[in-house]
């Protein structure tokens, strides 16, 4: 059922509007065209968002939200967290989220999502928007909208859809996210190891899934081609860790095979333990090279030219939004099919497209 309520505050023009996205990087980075369609929409309004603490780096700095609450999820707590302080904290998060009385939660996902709207039912906001399933119906859900499990849209589209609600339109904006400036600086004195002037390539190489993952002696291999063929600098990123952590896995051994595998080769090898770090350094680079995933979508929003591997992870869905891009996808859905020689052929034509800057 649809609220008569919503057009008032679209009269009024000052409405208080809370978005949930509890989900991973790159999911919130898709979200970030619906903020902004908000903001030019209700310029006077206060707009917040509701995030988790690994996520809450993609909105730094973001003119178009007022305020970010993060919670902290249970399995991102530090080793001498407790569980119990874990959720003292969103209990307290949530009685001061109550406090506000938000007039709409927007619960920004791109399918029913029953996680957040159990958290916009405790904050007590007076209209929830949401997707649910077509025919069903939610309490306190009383701005519904039915989902289509199978179109072809993009996430940010998708996401974005929810707005029709409030009479906003499409085509979405682009996503954007806003380097810090001292961690842009730090990461930019440390390339000046390499010399400067040169354009820089990034290479992202962690992933989750294993389907996403390329091996190391392939992005080694990517890594010399264009060296061979390019006057560049690379900068080398990955998350941080061991393999075999089963909290935070990352990818210190790989990193440490390709920097070994590229003697000669103008590389900094960059571990970014917080988000804020990837951020600024993927502001830095030319030109990026990754698999799908955070990482990917954080260089599309920083408007970056984009070489992309996709394992099993849908393009229509997933794919770069508005930024030049290479896009790769073996016929196996794996990423340990994809060749070396087919990287380079892609990384030749995202050059053609979008040639380097000349070094003077």
């Amino acid at each position: 059922m649809t609220s008569p309520a919503y057009p008032t505050a679209r009269r009024e023009g000052r409405p208080s509007i809370l978005v949930i996205r509890r989900d991973n990087i790159g999911d919130l980075v898709c979200t970030t065209p619906l903020l902004f369609a908000l903001r030019e929409r209700y310029p006077n309004g206060h707009i917040a968002a509701l995030v988790n603490t690994y996520n809450e780096a993609v909105l730094a700095g973001n003119p178009a939200v007022d305020a970010v609450y993060a919670y902290e999820k249970g399995k991102h707590r530090g080793e001498t967290r407790s569980i119990i302080s874990v959720y003292g904290d969103r209990l307290r998060l949530i009685v001061t989220l109550r406090r506000k009385k938000f007039d709409y939660a927007i619960l920004a996902t791109a399918g029913f999502e029953p996680r957040s709207l159990r958290l916009a039912r405790l904050i007590g906001a007076r209209h929830v928007l949401g997707y649910t399933e077509p025919g069903e119906a939610h309490f306190r859900l009383d701005i519904a909208l039915p989902y289509d499990r199978g179109s072809k849209e993009h996430e940010v589209e998708r996401v974005f859809g929810l707005l029709k609600a409030l009479g906003i339109q499409g085509p979405p904006p682009s996503a954007r996210v806003f380097p810090d400036p001292g961690e842009r600086r730090d990461v930019e004195q440390a390339l000046a190891s390499l010399g400067s002037g040169r354009p820089v390539i990034g290479v992202h190489i962690s992933a989750r899934r294993e389907n996403q993952q390329w091996p190391a002696e392939k992005y080694a291999a990517l890594i010399r081609a264009i060296a061979e063929r390019h006057a560049v600098r690379f900068l080398l990123l990955w998350a941080p860790g061991e393999a075999d952590n089963p909290m935070h896995p990352g990818d210190d051994g790989k990193a440490r095979t390709i920097a070994e595998s590229c003697d000669g080769v103008a590389i900094l090898p960059l571990p970014t333990r917080a988000l804020s770090r990837l951020i600024a350094a993927l502001s830095l680079c030319d030109r990026v090279i990754c698999a799908d995933g955070g990482a990917m979508h954080l260089a599309a929003a920083l408007g970056k030219p984009i070489l992309c591997f996709f394992g099993d992870s849908p393009p229509e869905r997933w794919r770069p939004w508005k930024t030049a891009h290479e896009l790769l996808q073996p016929a196996s859905r794996s990423l340990r099919d994809l060749s070396v020689e087919q990287a380079v052929a892609g990384f030749e034509r995202l050059m053609h497209v979008r040639p380097l800057p000349q070094v003077p």
